[in-house]
Parts: structure tokens; sequence; C-alpha cells
């Protein structure tokens, strides 16, 4: 190493021929790893002069270590909620979160986790739509990093998983719509990156296929954006025809829907029902405040970490603990609904 320069976990685990986890096991003293691979650790901390970070040690030894997130989601209320369970979760767990951002592709997605192994983290959480990426899981799964993916629509029995049922939640606004009277109805598709956003769309057509009397839906793609909202709304309210509601696949583009209307001086709801999903704080910041599906993301998020935290190295595992945690979702009746203007 040229003088003065700082050794690092990874210049350690680069000599040692193992993962920056690997090291960090040996260094924290974890039960596991075997002994001919602690030898060519402590070989190459010697040669290197490798000192670990006495406060990070302390860290690890009481506490779950070091935890990171990857992110790349859009909407910033859905983040907000996220890193809010999540820095619960780290705070009751006696650990650090490192949070990574990055794209929605595998070079930028492998980079980054690439980031977060030369941080030490022994645990990866994935929210949408990196618990999707066969690209992302596979390269927490090489650093032998545990992993839960968080409101993956489809479950992965190689990583710990924790969501709800988007379908049925779907299903269930689409029948409190209904129930309204509302029998044309338009939807904002999600990303199609995730399988969430078809999930939803399911549990919508399917549900308004079984109403009596008939109902119509109009669809239109969106990004979960709010842009996109904005923009997927408006080429529904210029059909020939517009919907009586609209249900958004999340509350960005639920909040996008009532500016189009507004700014097409309809009223929300005498003229127009809007609803969402997720219950983000941006939910009740908007007006009318949305009617939406609770998708409890702080929560979600905060279990992540446990699970992460229960699987770190040397706790005691229970082999026939669920891979996959299916939480509750509740439907929220606000101001943006009513039956069908006149």
């Amino acid at each position: 190493m040229a003088a003065g320069k700082t050794v690092k976990i990874s210049d350690v685990a680069r000599l040692a021929g193992v993962s920056p986890m690997t090291v960090s096991r040996v260094m924290n003293h974890a039960p596991g790893v075997k002994g001919a691979t602690r030898d060519a650790v402590m070989k190459a901390v010697d040669s290197l002069g490798y000192t670990p970070n006495a406060a990070a040690r302390s860290l690890a030894r009481a506490g779950a270590g070091r935890l990171g997130i990857l992110y790349s989601n859009p909407s910033a209320s859905y983040l907000s909620e996220f890193l809010i369970g999540a820095l619960e979760g780290v705070h009751r767990a006696g650990a650090q979160l490192l949070i990574e951002k990055c794209e929605s592709d595998p070079e930028s997605e492998r980079a980054a986790i690439a980031r977060l192994v030369a941080g030490g983290v022994v645990g990866v959480v994935l929210p949408p739509p990196h618990g999707e990426s066969w690209a992302a899981l596979a390269e927490v799964q090489m650093h032998q990093l545990n992993v839960v993916a968080v409101a993956a629509g489809r479950f992965k029995s190689d990583a710990l998983s924790v969501r709800i049922d988007d379908m049925a939640a779907a299903a269930e606004m689409t029948r409190y719509l209904l129930g309204l009277g509302h029998r044309r109805i338009g939807f904002i598709k999600g990303a199609p990156n995730q399988t969430a956003s078809a999930e939803r769309l399911i549990g919508f057509e399917t549900e308004l296929a079984l109403a009596e009397p008939a109902a119509e839906c109009l669809v239109e793609a969106g990004e979960f954006t709010y842009r996109s909202g904005f923009e997927a709304a408006e080429r529904l309210l210029s059909a020939r025809r517009p919907p009586t509601a609209i249900f958004a696949s999340n509350d960005d583009m639920a909040a996008a829907a009532i500016a189009a209307a507004h700014r097409r001086g309809l009223d929300v709801p005498g003229q127009l029902t809007v609803v969402g999903f997720d219950d983000t704080p941006l939910a009740t910041a908007v007006w009318p405040s949305l009617t939406t599906v609770r998708q409890p993301v702080a929560e979600m998020a905060e279990m992540a970490i446990r699970l992460l935290t229960e699987a770190a190295p040397g706790r005691d595992k229970d082999e026939d603990a669920p891979r996959e945690h299916l939480v509750p979702h509740t439907l929220i009746v606000r101001e943006s609904s009513g039956p069908p203007g006149e």
C-alpha cells in the first residue's frame, strides 16, 4: 500500500481472496468461518497493517453490525416512509444503516451493492423495484449477504420477503368504487418493472369483470411518478366518455390526477372520484385528502430490518420460520371519493 494511505476492509478482502463480509466476521470473532479462511484473512491483516475502526467493531459486537438499503424509488413520499421504518428498526437492533442510491439496471445495482459490501454490511434490504431484480439478488448472494425483499409482488424463495397482497388490496378498492355506484372507472398502472403493478391491475380488472350491472374500465400507463400520473389522468379525462372515478396505483399518481381534475375545473369528488394506493404522507397533504389503500410501508421496512438482524451471523435461527411475511392492508376512506356526479 502507498505510504499514508488508509487500509480498508475491501483491501484486506481482496488480498485474502474473500468477501468484505467474511473479513468483518473474522475480525468480530463470529462463528462459522473455516480455519483456513480465518488464517488467510489474518495473514492479509498483518501484511497490510489493517486496523478496524474501534467504534464500528464495538457496535458490531453489541448489535447487528451494518445493514444496507438499496433504493431508486421515484416517490419521495414512499421513500420517506420507508426510511422512517428502517431507522426505527436499526435503532432497536443497535445497528448502523448504509444507504446507496442507484438506477434500476443491473450494472448500477451491482455497483451500489459493491459499495455496500465495501462498507462492511452483513445484510441488505431491497425495496421495490430491486427486490424483484435477479441481478441485485444474485449480487448480494454472491457476497453471502442476507437479504430481505420488501413489497415484491411475487415471492422468491431465495430471499426473505415482506409484502402485502396487492391483488386483494386493489380488488377491495375496486369493490368500494363499484359500491359507490361508479360504472366507468379509469385505472393508472404503475411501473412495468414491478410485479406489484401487474398484481394491482389484475385485482382491479378481475373485480370489475364481476360487476353487476356491467362496468367499463379505461386503463392508462404510469410509472409511479407524479408526472406520469398527471399525463395519464389527462388522457383519461380527454376521452369521449371520461371516467367518473380514477384509481391510481400509488398516491403520487393519484395526487396528480386530482391536480389534472382541478386544472379542468372539475370538482373532486363531486364530479370525479380519485383514489390511490400506499397511504403515504402525500395522501393527507393534498386537497381533498385521498381515499387510498394503506400499505404499512414504515412497518414493513422495520420488519425487514428485524428479519436481517435475526439472520445475522452468530444468531440462533429458526429453520421453520416462514420465508414470506404477508402483512395486512387497510382501505382508508377520506374526502376524495363519493358517488358519481350528475
